[in-house]
């Protein structure tokens, strides 16, 4: 076999802090993603084509994609119907992390009524309120608590099997849910649609590819218009609607001559109090006795997106710079929540004085320093927490200390909510601006990092194409950095955007690219889409608007992708999911689903040739609506 050539740094990603880390990871003789990814390369064919079964054992089975096509497994399934199981289970499995995650909000929000917890409050009462009664709440003249322990009923409800459909779809154009009915994929509940994904993809069940399918956009919808959006909307009641600020991001927020603690995950409830414990002065006191200056709290993925956007907590990487962090040496304690967590990171901290601090019992990591975090104790355990991290902060070797760059500026904070009250409380400015081919439109790019693609190329690239073809770039999630590092998020940046954008940029004084917030906040681009095809009187799949997730990797990014599909959406992604053994599987992603849904999937790694596809879908959006190109 063929030796295997070392990628360089300047390979392997985009960034000068990134590209220094690895050089240093190697001289400290610390593994990486990339390293790992080599070892594991050639992939296995079949698995790659979701063309291998493991659903009984029976198997497991796998089907060549070079054999006979009337091959099956032990069952009879054949290769349509095997892609498509692995698909359902795949989308099944996102659609539980990011709902399970909105499902912790309706608990710490019970937690605050019910008297439990001192340590959590009800921050923004006017839009709880106001959710309220979007689902059906009588809010007028109530107490907010009153007001809260109902929409703690209704939306744990959302989670059960007794409803038609969930609350949020009252927010989902007529002609939408329309669509869904006649298809028979209303969500009707976030646990019954992936426990039913389950049954059905158990042997013996549904054996009916686009049946299978078109049940996966059914799961997929519950956790876009339910699970995520009741996370995002309740993180909002309880720690503050975000609105916009300045920060930071790269590996230079790390200071030299302070208690350095990273947050990592998805979940505001453990990073709120983290970030309240360091800003406490008493313990402030504390890391001064041992020597820091302070304590600097930085982000990492989606969790420091939620800080980010609320508190102007700087990002100090996105998915690829977890391990690259801790390389730095300078980092006391990283402490995670759930997801996107490489176990790697125990050993990499491990490498250094780093301590590694889990928070959750649905993410525990062997060798890790574990705290079962509680609302109940949030307070006390977040303050026990940071004082680990600064005890660790007299064993750092400050020899091994190397943080490669400064910062730089970022813009964050653009909730719906802040962005309609930029345009004066309504979106008629902003339709405007369409109609008049200022803002020819508008595409998500959302999601992570994936070690087979130079780190941040295709996120940036993609963006850049974007905002000098006069379209809007809403990003949220690993994107996020990925854009700022670069200087995208910043009104500045307005100077790389075309004529049109510029113009309305610049009188706005926004970036051309848009933070938005964590992964699961994808829910308020879903929730602005609907705004505006309500304003319009039109489905969502008749605007000038597109999604992508050029470098994605995990089964929570193909939940995203499939719902926004669902809700009519063209998804763009930068290479395919496990689905292209099944030419039924794959036709019907990439071009069966429009007439279905009136959107599909485009699979295309180049991000300029990206663009261009968004270019003449925009293009032809805008025709329809009697608009120019």
């Amino acid at each position: 076999m063929a030796e295997k050539k070392e990628l360089t740094p300047q390979e392997m990603s985009i960034h000068q802090d990134a590209q220094a880390m690895i050089i240093k990871a190697r001289k400290d003789g610390v593994e990486t993603a990339w390293d790992r990814l080599q070892e594991q390369t050639p992939h296995c064919t079949f698995c790659e084509q979701g063309l291998s079964c493991r659903n009984c054992v029976m198997g497991p089975c796998r089907i060549s994609p070079k054999g006979d096509k009337r091959q099956r497994g032990v069952c009879g399934a054949d290769a349509d119907v095997i892609v498509a199981r692995n698909f359902g289970r795949f989308v099944a499995g996102g659609a539980a992390g990011h709902s399970d995650h909105g499902r912790d909000l309706i608990e710490v929000l019970e937690a605050i009524v019910e008297g439990r917890t001192k340590d959590y409050r009800i921050t923004d009462e006017e839009k709880l309120a106001r959710i309220a009664a979007e689902v059906g709440i009588q809010a007028d003249g109530r107490e907010i608590m009153e007001v809260a322990k109902d929409l703690v009923d209704v939306f744990y409800a959302d989670f059960g099997s007794r409803k038609s459909e969930v609350a949020f779809l009252k927010r989902v154009p007529e002609k939408r849910r329309a669509i869904w009915r006649n298809l028979g994929i209303t969500p009707r509940g976030v646990d019954r649609e992936i426990a039913e994904m389950m049954h059905r993809t158990h042997m013996g069940c549904d054996n009916d590819a686009p049946n299978t399918l078109l049940h996966a956009a059914r799961t997929a919808l519950a956790d876009g218009w339910s699970g995520s959006m009741i996370g995002t909307e309740l993180s909002d009641c309880i720690f503050g609607t975000p609105t916009p600020k300045m920060s930071q991001a790269n590996l230079g927020v790390l200071k030299r001559d302070q208690v350095n603690i990273l947050v990592h995950g998805h979940n505001p409830i453990v990073t709120e109090m983290i970030f309240k414990a360091a800003n406490d002065p008493e313990i402030i006191g504390k890391a001064n006795a041992k020597g820091a200056t302070g304590i600097n709290l930085a982000g990492l993925c989606c969790t420091g997106n939620e800080l980010l956007m609320r508190q102007g907590v700087p990002m100090a990487g996105n998915h690829l710079m977890t391990e690259l962090a801790i390389v730095t040496g300078a980092v006391e304690a990283i402490v995670v929540d759930y997801q996107c967590i490489m176990p790697s990171l125990v050993q990499t901290a491990s490498c250094y004085h780093t301590k590694f601090i889990t928070t959750a019992n649905k993410a525990k990591f062997t060798g890790a320093i574990h705290f079962d975090f509680r609302p109940e104790t949030a307070m006390q355990q977040a303050r026990e927490i940071v004082e680990l991290a600064i005890d660790g902060y007299v064993s750092r070797n400050q020899n091994r200390v190397e943080i490669p760059v400064e910062p730089v500026e970022i813009m964050t904070g653009f909730s719906n909510e802040a962005i309609l009250a930029a345009l004066g409380g309504s979106l008629d400015p902003f339709l405007d601006a369409v109609k008049a081919g200022k803002i020819r439109g508008c595409v998500g790019i959302v999601g992570c990092n994936n070690p087979k693609v130079q780190q941040d190329s295709s996120n940036v690239g993609l963006a850049k194409a974007l905002i000098a073809k006069d379209i809007l770039v809403l990003v949220t999630g690993c994107v996020t950095t990925a854009a700022g590092k670069v200087g995208l998020l910043v009104p500045g940046a307005i100077d790389q955007a075309g004529p049109g954008l510029k113009e309305i940029c610049g009188s706005l004084g926004i970036p051309p690219v848009v933070h938005m917030g964590s992964c699961v906040d994808n829910s308020r681009i879903m929730h602005l889409c609907a705004l505006i095809a309500n304003a319009l009187g039109v489905d969502i799949s008749d605007l000038p608007v597109g999604a992508s997730s050029p470098e994605w990797y995990s089964e929570k990014a193909a939940a995203i992708a499939t719902y926004a599909v669902a809700s009519g959406i063209h998804v763009h992604l930068g290479h395919p999911p496990n689905i292209l053994g099944s030419q039924t599987v794959t036709g019907l992603a990439l071009n069966g689903l429009k007439g279905l849904v009136g959107a599909v999937f485009h699979v295309e790694p180049d991000p300029i040739k990206a663009a261009g596809f968004f270019d003449e879908l925009i293009g032809d959006k805008r025709e329809a609506l009697g608009l120019s190109r």
